[in-house]
């Protein structure tokens, strides 16, 4: 097959869909490549990196179509684009389906298959095709960088002869892959860091990357269920909605630069950030809502646009944050899209194979053969298992817990004292019949694997090296025995008892050796 890329004619749209590294790796699927002239300039790769990489170059879009079985782009495509298509061509892009019912209908009549990129499953087996999350993470770390762009002090607090500087205080609301991205650009900074999101199972990871929950008090009926959305955030109820926006004006007066990155699929953006929220803020504070394409999280939210509050709060409402960052975004895209390809092209043929029974395939086809394929069917597995909450382990007093260790000591008293009884029973009955010189090793023997044991077992867990290996103690008392059997006059004995000592000493000196490099491990340099 001959992939096409075409140029974004979107304005202000930087990002091309192929790049001379991605066009290379089709060719080892058996495809060739075509795309438009100037398609790949404005994030860095010019024609001649495409010839370079065995790309044909052609002038026009219309040379690229009539060229082309498969079509990439980044944006979805325009009216005149999509009037464009012809009956058996493949588009990959982006398409937002739900808002573009009039666009499903010319592809439909034109008999093309539409993959939608935003319509790619979220599940494990479909990351690698995941454009909206390598999207988002580039948008969460440029909207830190906007941020601090117009913040007028630094990210982290510093104690200078000049004066004292406190760190910035940010809040993320929404800790999807953007929201994540930007807790991490923002810790890396030195800001101290405070996320939300509706999913509780989200706060150790939002913790381990050093930011702190926000927490609210709710009954689990109040709480909406992501993991029927295939992951993303659901609407939340009123009561739940009404204690989330009570516990962002608690925090508005603190807040020196709030980032809003909730959608909802299908729906306009949610209200997070009032009016009167940003009134509360400080002079100088910013926001940056990165749902602004969607209606945006705050009320003062201008698309496209930056304003100042009243009370000198900057809003940020740009919606090309992955296009200001053209060559990274145009790489991970054009990878998302060769991922897709790649399946695409199970044979490695150049063949394409369009597996409608495919979980990820016909989650993201929306339109083939005149017909719509949009909504697709839920997927076979859950995008997001939501965690059941851990029971509490209930605490025990004091005489419950001194109750416990008694019945505890009296069951190993008793195992011990009848484990002392059967063995001193069976070593009198082996001393009736057994000669002098066996009895003697036996409770040497005896007496090392009770000392053994008892040193062992009563190690702490966290203690358990090669060195204080059970096996040691064994091979302790391999040495041992070994070592009395060298004496007897018995050459074959003598040769015996020489080669367990060594090999018992590998094992022990070996894990004297482990030992020493596990330790070194960490101790600082």
């Amino acid at each position: 097959m001959k992939i096409g890329a075409l140029s974004e004619i979107f304005v202000g749209e930087n990002r091309v869909a192929m790049t001379p590294d991605s066009a290379l790796q089709l060719v080892k699927l058996g495809h060739t490549c075509v795309i438009q002239a100037g398609a790949g300039a404005k994030a860095g790769f010019s024609d001649a990196l495409y010839a370079a990489a065995g790309v044909e170059v052609l002038a026009t879009a219309a040379d690229v179509v009539a060229a082309a079985d498969v079509l990439v782009k980044v944006r979805g495509p325009e009216v005149a684009e999509a009037q464009a298509l012809r009956d058996g061509q493949t588009l990959i892009s982006m398409f937002w389906p739900a808002q573009n019912p009039e666009l499903l209908e010319i592809v439909k009549e034109r008999g093309a298959t539409v993959v939608a990129m935003d319509m790619v499953p979220r599940i494990s087996r479909a990351q690698k095709m995941d454009a909206l999350s390598s999207m988002a993470n580039i948008a969460g770390y440029r909207a830190v960088i906007e941020a601090g762009s117009n913040f007028g002090r630094f990210f982290t607090g510093q104690v200078t002869a000049a004066g004292k500087v406190p760190p910035a205080k940010v809040l993320v609301v929404g800790a999807g892959v953007a929201g994540l991205a930007a807790i991490g650009t923002s810790v890396s900074l030195g800001a101290i860091v405070h996320a939300f999101d509706v999913r509780p199972e989200v706060a150790e990871q939002i913790e381990s990357m050093g930011a702190s929950f926000v927490y609210l008090e709710f009954d689990a009926s109040e709480l909406p269920d992501g993991a029927a959305t295939g992951g993303y955030a659901a609407p939340s109820s009123p009561a739940f909605a009404a204690k989330q926006l009570a516990k962002f004006r608690e925090l508005a007066p603190e807040m020196d630069i709030v980032i809003t990155t909730a959608l909802i699929p299908g729906r306009p953006a949610p209200k997070l950030w009032t009016a009167d929220m940003v009134a509360a803020m400080k002079p100088g504070s910013v926001v940056v809502d990165l749902a602004a394409e969607r209606g945006g999280n705050c009320d003062l939210t201008v698309m496209d646009q930056k304003i100042v509050s009243d009370n000198g709060v900057t809003i940020v409402g740009y919606t090309d944050f992955p296009s200001r960052m053209a060559a990274q975004a145009s790489t991970l895209y054009s990878t998302n899209i060769r991922h897709m390809l790649t399946d695409l092209t199970p044979k490695k043929d150049g063949v394409i194979d369009h597996n409608m029974g495919d979980d990820v395939i016909r989650g993201a086809t929306v339109a083939k053969a005149h017909e719509i394929t949009f909504p697709p069917p839920p997927p076979k597995i859950a995008a997001i298992a939501v965690q059941k909450p851990k029971e509490k382990v209930k605490e025990l007093t004091p005489e419950e817990k001194r109750a416990a260790e008694v019945a505890a000591f009296k069951l190993a008293t008793r195992n011990q004292v009848g484990m002392l009884v059967i063995g001193g029973g069976l070593i009198m009955l082996a001393g009736l019949y057994a000669p002098a010189a066996f009895m003697s090793h036996l409770i040497v023997f005896v007496l090392s694997v009770y000392v053994g044991v008892q040193v062992i077992w009563n190690v702490s867990h966290s203690l358990h090296t090669p060195l204080m290996a059970v096996t040691n103690a064994i091979s302790s008392i391999i040495i041992l025995g070994a070592l009395m059997q060298i004496g007897s006059g018995n050459w074959l004995v003598v040769i015996l008892g020489a080669l367990s000592v060594f090999m018992a000493g590998i094992n022990i000196f070996g894990g004297f050796m482990v030992t020493r490099r596990m330790l070194a491990m960490f101790q600082k340099s």
